[in-house]
């Protein structure tokens, strides 16, 4: 399926008027960045840029795309023949799936004609702006939940498509599985469920429905006891299921404190090893809040796939260098955007992250027109993902995972605060 039309009505636009006078074929440099990070956050997290590869892979006009173009007047029939050989030509260099970003941090840096990557900006900046805002949410979230799994079930809370991109970057975030099967299928990552109320009220007894849930998937089953009462519902499933339950669920009520009397509850009917989930509008703040109950896991759905009160990470799409001409040995010259409050730094952008004697981060360190020197314990952030048109980089999922995991481990204690603050670590620019 085509990306192409995942464009915003101004970029085609921007074409036609650069085709006609001589400008679309001039060298340029676009950068994604943040201006800063959503408020009171102290990093954030790069996920999608598998999807941005794939995305830009599949952006090609199809027929039916021209067809439409044509018979809406968008743009004129020579851009429109352009549109037809469309085919991305230059480099990609990007922050890899998983690395933590800060404010001014070059995710990503796409070089090309003019034409060829202003066509790029809507894919990308909804792709990574959405993507990265869950995976954001959802390192939080697991860094709250310390060694117990969270798992990813907000697909009715939003858009059919979003919600198979938002578990992927779920899983990114370090979510153990997802309740979507389609993000399964597509991405491999591991699927979770059981029942619901539903299940229960179906039934004439909750014994009856306990009995029927158990007999199909087996004792290793999680039975979902806040139905009706849950003292009484976590006797009848130990009952039906004997010690061996897998786990309960608690949907609803004080969990802190229906988590300790049902752990109390189990263990005194002998069921030591059965565990506790427990879900309900759960958010990095109320996992931190369950810390300290006897809970094995968390099932979060609508403040993971809404970013947790961040949606978008606020990242654009800005030239930062062109050439002051056509012809390939044109000159390229340094442009940026001086709009109060809006300001962009111009210049191709290199970035490392500098690590003190101990691996610890203590600055992104920023370099205008070259990489910034570092010594052999600085790491450099930016890798090539596509080159000369083609892909470059097709690494597993689960590399970016990990990632994530080695990139938190450098930064300073405080990021993992779930407290409102300023960025881990500062953003420092040097100039060639």
């Amino acid at each position: 399926m085509s990306s192409a039309l995942l464009t915003d009505h101004y970029e085609l636009t921007m074409l036609q008027a650069s085709l006609a006078d001589g400008t679309a074929d001039r060298r340029s440099v676009f950068e994604l960045f943040a201006r800063r990070l959503p408020d009171g956050r102290r990093y954030g997290v790069v996920a999608g840029i598998g999807r941005v590869l794939d995305a830009v892979a599949e952006f090609r006009f199809t027929d039916d795309d021209l067809t439409y173009l044509r018979e809406t007047a968008v743009v004129d029939e020579p851009t429109l023949g352009w549109l037809a050989d469309y085919r991305f030509s230059g480099d990609v260099w990007g922050y890899a799936e998983g690395e933590a970003y800060f404010p001014q941090s070059p995710v990503l840096v796409v070089e090309g004609t003019f034409g060829e990557a202003v066509l790029l900006e809507t894919v990308l900046l909804s792709i990574l702006n959405h993507d990265s805002a869950i995976a954001s949410a959802a390192a939080r979230m697991t860094v709250a939940a310390g060694d117990r799994p969270c798992i990813e079930m907000g697909s009715r809370r939003t858009h059919e498509s979003a919600a198979i991109a938002s578990a992927r970057a779920a899983y990114v975030g370090g979510f153990a599985t997802t309740s979507n099967l389609a993000a399964g299928r597509r991405y491999g990552i591991p699927t979770a469920g059981t029942s619901a109320h539903s299940f229960t009220l179906l039934h004439d007894t909750e014994r009856d429905a306990f009995t029927a849930q158990v007999e199909s998937l087996g004792v290793d089953t999680t039975l979902l006891v806040d139905t009706y009462d849950v003292t009484a519902a976590v006797r009848l499933a130990i009952d039906v299921a004997g010690t061996g339950l897998g786990a309960v669920r608690l949907d609803s009520g004080d969990l802190p404190l229906l988590a300790k009397q049902v752990r109390r509850q189990l263990d005194d009917l002998g069921a030591t090893g059965t565990k506790i989930v427990v879900t309900s509008d759960l958010d990095e703040y109320a996992i931190a809040g369950l810390a300290a109950a006897p809970v094995d896991g968390y099932g979060v759905g609508t403040s993971l796939v809404t970013g947790s009160g961040h949606p978008t990470c606020g990242f654009v799409y800005k030239l930062v260098a062109r050439a002051d001409g056509t012809g390939p040995d044109a000159a390229m010259v340094s442009v940026a955007k001086k709009s109060k409050d809006k300001i962009s730094v111009g210049g191709r952008k290199y970035a490392l992250r500098r690590l003190d004697e101990h691996g610890t981060a203590s600055a992104e360190v920023i370099g205008i027109g070259e990489a910034p020197q570092g010594d052999d314990n600085d790491r450099p952030l930016l890798v090539p993902l596509v080159a000369g048109g083609e892909r470059v980089d097709d690494e597993p999922l689960s590399r970016a995972r990990e990632r994530l995991q080695q990139s938190l481990a450098e930064l300073p204690l405080q990021a993992r605060q779930l407290s409102r603050g300023e960025p881990a670590i500062p953003t420092l620019f040097e100039e060639d």
